[in-house]
């Protein structure tokens, strides 16, 4: 499909039929005189008290429970920049179209206005006081395309002031999901994360939170050097935010070529090709390389392979080893939800990771290659999920349509949750709960 045909396809889609993506579909029948009564007045007036003597129960009389609110500003959607609220409207509606189809949760795209600075960037404490006023309507927040820094006072802020899990995924998705395809990868060429060098180019809100998150999982500070448009940055910048001192480094080099002679892992959140065979052959023996910019990679993968990686990965899905949120937050919130998590923290964050890390290694099912076959026909053919132990240098994460993932996920977020004092709700049989996922999950997906 060119370019051309795509854009038309595209527009066609959202515009054919009821505009957008997305309705509301009721729960409850409404077809009598005596559901209007139940389901309005005067029937509607029971649940109300009832919640009013005891505000735990809208968890049993409402949608709550399995609700969450998908908020933007639209300052720094896809890879398309500060395009505006309702510009980024779509882009919601798709994360609410995931939600529900990956992990039957009923999502609300919410974009705002007015909440900029004089810039045009996001004034944090205008996003802060909108967001914190949503909490009694959901049971969760997903954070999403809203530009650094604020992002990062916003959600550190709503986390501290609510009591529900707010999560911002363009920082913490992209961290899970690739933290999952670096402990294969580490595996796989016999490396230990706390000796690993890292090169991460793109000091936005996901190159610091995957930083960061690696850090947690066992990287050490030290071993890493971070670049933005400037270069590396080092101790001797005076033009760096809190964020990135964070990762200042006392170190000779000055450019992102500098940086990766002898590293193992090189990170991309930032340019098209702006890698080269040249910069990838400087690396250690068999680097690890997950070029994540999109639609263009920082370095294509049969350029970087050619040049002596063992293992790459973009964030496109027609290369392999694709890093894409869509395996992370559908499950991530199944899991935070059916628990009734506050947070979303470190230790479910970590479980995501290596829920995903581990499914990668298991074997598949007949049931499920068949299914994967339907949604990837070349892999299929390749012989790719056909192993005892499928993990391969290929093959270091899972497909997003396999329908383990999100069980998978969800179960050991909800572990995670419990074991971390966050979940308000025990389950105790957590194997039980995967099936349960799995067959609600196929049920919701043939109606």
């Amino acid at each position: 499909m060119t370019q051309e045909e795509l854009k038309k396809a595209a527009l066609a889609y959202h515009a054919d039929g009821v505009p957008g993506k997305i309705t509301v579909t009721p729960s409850k029948p409404c077809r009598t005189a005596l559901d209007l009564s139940l389901a309005y007045t005067p029937g509607v007036a029971q649940p109300c008290l009832e919640i009013k003597n005891n505000p735990g129960e809208v968890w049993k009389y409402t949608a709550r429970g399995n609700l969450v609110a998908v908020v933007s500003d639209g300052t720094a959607v896809l890879g398309l920049g500060n395009i505006g609220p309702e510009a980024g409207m779509p882009v919601m509606e798709g994360k609410a179209v995931l939600f529900k189809h990956f992990a039957d949760i009923d999502a609300v795209p919410i974009c705002l206005g007015d909440v900029f600075l004089p810039n045009g960037r996001t004034d944090p404490a205008r996003v802060i006081e909108t967001v914190k006023r949503l909490e009694p309507s959901f049971g969760g927040i997903n954070l999403e395309d809203i530009g650094a820094p604020g992002c990062f006072e916003v959600e550190q802020t709503l986390k501290k002031q609510m009591n529900i899990p707010v999560f911002h995924d363009d920082q913490h998705g992209t961290a899970i999901i690739s933290m999952a395809a670096i402990f294969n990868a580490l595996k796989l060429t016999g490396r230990k994360i706390e000796t690993c060098k890292f090169v991460v180019n793109g000091a936005g809100a996901a190159g610091i939170a995957c930083s960061r998150f690696y850090i947690t999982a066992g990287a050490r500070r030290e071993n890493f050097i971070m670049c933005d448009s400037k270069g590396v940055i080092h101790t001797g910048r005076t033009d760096l935010s809190a964020e990135k001192r964070e990762f200042a480094v006392d170190t000779d080099a000055r450019t992102l070529a500098d940086a990766m002679r002898g590293a193992d892992i090189f990170l991309g959140f930032s340019a098209p090709n702006c890698v080269t065979a040249e910069m990838v052959a400087s690396m250690a023996p068999e680097p690890i390389i997950f070029a994540m910019a999109n639609p263009v990679p920082e370095i294509y993968p049969d350029v970087a392979l050619k040049a002596g990686a063992a293992v790459v990965g973009t964030g496109r899905s027609d290369f392999a080893n694709q890093i894409n949120n869509v395996l992370g937050f559908p499950g991530i919130f199944r899991g935070a939800l059916d628990v009734r998590a506050s947070d979303i923290n470190e230790a479910m964050k970590l479980a995501a990771s290596r829920a995903l890390a581990e499914l990668a290694a298991e074997p598949i099912p007949p049931e499920i290659r068949a299914e994967l076959a339907l949604a990837y026909p070349a892999d299929a053919a390749s012989g790719m999920f056909d192993a005892a132990s499928p993990l391969s240098r290929s093959y270091v994460i899972p497909k997003p349509f396999d329908p383990r993932v999100v069980p998978r996920v969800a179960m050991r977020v909800a572990e995670a949750a419990m074991a971390s004092g966050v979940a308000k709700i025990t389950i105790d049989d957590l194997k039980a709960y995967e099936v349960e996922v799995t067959n609600r999950l196929r049920k919701r997906n043939r109606n």
